[in-house]
C-alpha cells in the first residue's frame, strides 16, 4: 500500500483505533490482488497513541490524515474523498473495527463494474459469532419506521423492523437494497461526488441511510454482494458512552424521518416518530 494513483482506494476513520488497526489493515493484502493505498483519517489526533498509531499505519504502508478534531464518521471521509487523485474511480468506505476477508474488495469491485448505474456495493458482513449481520435494509417507510421505532427494541421480531431489516432469508442472495450499512461498502466516486458526499449534519449514525436513500432518489443503485465477507468485530470506540451513543442514533433517525417526511400535512406523522424514537430510546437505557 503506497501513495500512488489508482483506481480504488480504502478510507477509514479512527478515533482511538489503534487496538483494531493492525488487524484492518493486515487483511488489505488478502482482499484484493492488486495493490490498495488505505487512507487513515484520525479524529482524534490529540490522543496521546498519536505516535504508535502512526508507526503502525506507516509500517503497513497506509497513509495517515489528521484532522482538525472530532468531525464525525461522514464528514471525516468526506474530507480525505475530497482529496484524493482524479484517477480514483471507486473508494471502500469502512470501519477500523472491521476485517476484510479473502478477495472481498475484488468481489465489490467486479459487481459494482457489472453495471453503470450501481452506486455502491456493500458485503456481507458477520458478527464475531459468525451470524450475518442485516447490513443491507429498506429504507424506512412510514409503517416500517413506526413499527421499528415502538416495538423494535421490546419486540425484535415484530414485522415491521422484520422488514425494515430485510430479514428474509435473503442474507445469502445478491440484491437490490434501499441503503447499504457504512460499516463497509464500496462506492462510485462520481455518484458520491454528485451528493456531496455523507451529509455531514449526521454527526454519527444514518449518514449511511441518508446516504443510500440520496443514491435511490437519484436514479442510482445500492447492491448487496454476500460473495464478498467481512468480519466486524464491534464498535470498540463507542462501547464506553453507550447511553450517549444511544441518544446519538435517535437523535439521527429522527433528523432522517423528519426530512423524509416534510410538510404540515405529514407534521402528525413526524411527531409519532419522534415519539416513538423518544421511547425507545427511554427503554434501551433503561435495560
Amino acid at each position: 500500500m503506497t501513495d500512488i494513483p489508482s483506481r480504488t482506494v480504502i478510507v477509514t476513520v479512527s478515533y482511538d483505533s489503534l487496538a483494531v488497526m493492525p488487524a484492518f489493515l493486515g487483511s488489505v493484502a488478502a482482499a484484493s490482488t492488486g495493490p490498495v493505498t488505505v487512507y487513515i483519517a484520525d479524529n482524534k489526533p490529540e490522543s496521546p497513541a498519536r505516535g504508535e498509531l502512526e508507526r503502525v499505519i506507516a509500517e503497513y504502508g497506509g497513509v495517515y490524515r489528521p484532522m482538525t478534531g472530532n468531525l464525525g464518521y461522514g464528514h471525516a471521509i468526506n474530507t480525505v474523498v475530497g482529496t484524493l487523485p482524479e484517477t480514483v474511480e471507486f473508494v471502500l468506505i469502512s470501519n477500523p473495527d472491521v476485517v476484510l476477508g479473502a478477495e472481498s474488495l475484488d468481489r465489490m469491485q467486479a459487481a459494482i463494474e457489472a453495471e453503470d448505474d450501481i452506486a455502491a456495493v456493500g458485503p456481507r458482513i458477520r458478527a464475531v459469532d459468525g451470524s450475518t449481520y442485516p447490513s443491507a435494509r429498506s429504507v424506512p417507510s412510514l409503517r416500517s419506521g413506526v413499527g421499528h421505532a415502538v416495538f423494535g427494541t421490546i419486540w425484535p421480531t415484530n414485522p415491521w423492523t422484520r422488514r425494515y431489516r430485510n430479514q428474509t432469508g435473503e442474507q445469502v442472495v445478491r440484491r437490490d437494497a434501499g441503503w447499504l450499512s457504512g460499516a463497509c461498502l464500496l462506492v462510485r466516486r462520481s455518484a458520491f461526488r454528485a451528493l456531496d458526499g455523507f451529509d455531514t449534519d449526521y454527526f454519527m449514525y444514518f449518514e449511511d441511510v441518508d446516504l443510500g436513500y440520496r443514491f435511490g432518489k437519484a436514479g442510482w443503485r445500492n447492491v448487496y454482494e454476500p460473495s464478498a465477507e467481512v468480519l466486524h468485530t464491534g464498535a470498540h470506540s463507542t462501547t464506553t458512552e453507550s447511553a450517549r451513543m444511544l441518544d446519538a442514533h435517535h437523535e439521527s433517525a429522527k433528523r432522517f424521518l423528519n426530512r423524509k417526511y416534510t410538510g404540515p400535512l405529514l407534521a402528525p406523522v413526524r411527531w409519532a416518530l419522534s415519539a416513538g424514537l423518544t421511547l425507545r430510546a427511554w427503554i434501551a437505557k433503561r435495560r
